[in-house]
């Protein structure tokens, strides 16, 4: 394998965890509004989403590059960029729905489409790559953690 066909696969996966999560940290406003917000007492301090965020967009990384190099042909290789990339598009709705338009019902139920995304791109990577599809469980984790999160911030500050 030549020298441009490894690397070529880690600069792009870098590339796009690096401009989702810049999009998201973005779109991320922690403003008056979010400030006024009536959080669960058991939500992580702010400071702690950058840090899992890096952790899971990093891990996301490295299991789009194993599938990549693990998937069976190059339609298997079109579909690891096609599910990355409606990820992508989910993750960064949700913020669009939370923080900038202030509705974190809608989050709510656009949550459950992210976390299907994330399972999905698991279930497909397991048969070629059991590593790749580990290194995603973070990132369902920590989304169920996030609805959780969600469903408490609607109940303790609905209607919106």
């Amino acid at each position: 394998m030549t020298r441009k066909a490894l690397l070529a696969p880690i600069l792009i996966a870098s590339a796009a965890a690096l401009a989702v999560s810049s999009l998201g940290a973005w779109l991320t406003v922690l403003g008056p509004w979010y400030r006024a917000l009536v959080r669960p007492p058991w939500q992580p301090p702010d400071a702690w989403f950058g840090i899992a965020w890096t952790t899971i967009f990093a891990l996301a990384a490295a299991a789009g590059v194993m599938a990549w190099r693990a998937a069976p042909d190059s339609a298997s290789r079109r579909a690891v960029i096609v599910l990355f990339a409606i990820n992508g598009a989910l993750n960064t709705l949700w913020s669009v729905l939370f923080f900038r338009l202030q509705r974190p019902d809608w989050a709510l139920m656009e949550i459950g489409f992210l976390w299907l995304s994330i399972a999905v791109l698991m279930w497909r990577f397991k048969d070629w790559s059991k590593a790749a599809a580990l290194l995603l469980l973070p990132y369902l984790l920590w989304v169920s953690f996030a609805s959780l999160l969600n469903l408490s911030t609607v109940r303790l500050n609905g209607p919106f």
